[in-house]
């Protein structure tokens, strides 16, 4: 009769399972990720669509990933936004990359927080021509939500190109 241990902590009766490597493990030891920890992906890999995994497996499949993962998205969280009607100020900018696009967000700021990724993620600055568009949608019933779609252009800007707010400046006249 053999008895499980926790492959961590050698602590008998593990209550979990690895679901990469199988290996048996102790909800003090286990490792877990949220299902929305990689939402602004497009598409998850399979290491990364498990839920519970052991120490082991959590450093050597997840922990990169996610370290990468967070990192472009500080990155997304700084990148500069122009929408469409600031045409003036991004006339000077290049539009070579195609046109990101975005849907079924909950709101205003996921819609231009997932555009933003996505440009962070190519590795560029800033995101241009920005529309965001919202759209009532009836969920069964008299109750309706706002779902928010979006476009945009990626582009890098450098500091000379980037034109100051005039509002901002002080009128001697």
């Amino acid at each position: 009769m053999s008895s499980k241990t926790c492959v961590c902590c050698q602590k008998s009766k593990p209550q979990l399972t690895c679901e990469v490597c199988a290996a048996d493990v102790c909800k003090y030891c286990a490792q877990f990720l949220d299902e929305g920890q990689f939402s602004f992906m497009n598409a998850r890999p399979e290491v990364l669509a498990h839920s519970t995994y052991c120490p082991g497996c959590f450093d050597q499949h997840v922990a990169g990933e996610l370290a990468a993962y967070n990192e472009v998205l500080e990155r997304a969280k700084s990148i500069l936004v122009y929408e469409k009607k600031q045409a003036k100020e991004t006339r000077l900018l290049s539009r070579k990359e195609k046109t990101v696009r975005v849907s079924n967000c909950a709101d205003q700021a996921e819609a231009m927080l997932r555009l933003a990724f996505f440009a962070a993620k190519a590795g560029f600055n800033a995101i241009i021509d920005v529309d965001l568009q919202g759209a009532k949608v009836s969920e069964g019933g008299s109750y309706k939500t706002t779902k928010w779609s979006g476009t945009g252009v990626p582009s890098n800007v450098a500091a000379n190109k980037i034109a100051k707010d005039r509002s901002l400046w002080q009128n001697p006249n």
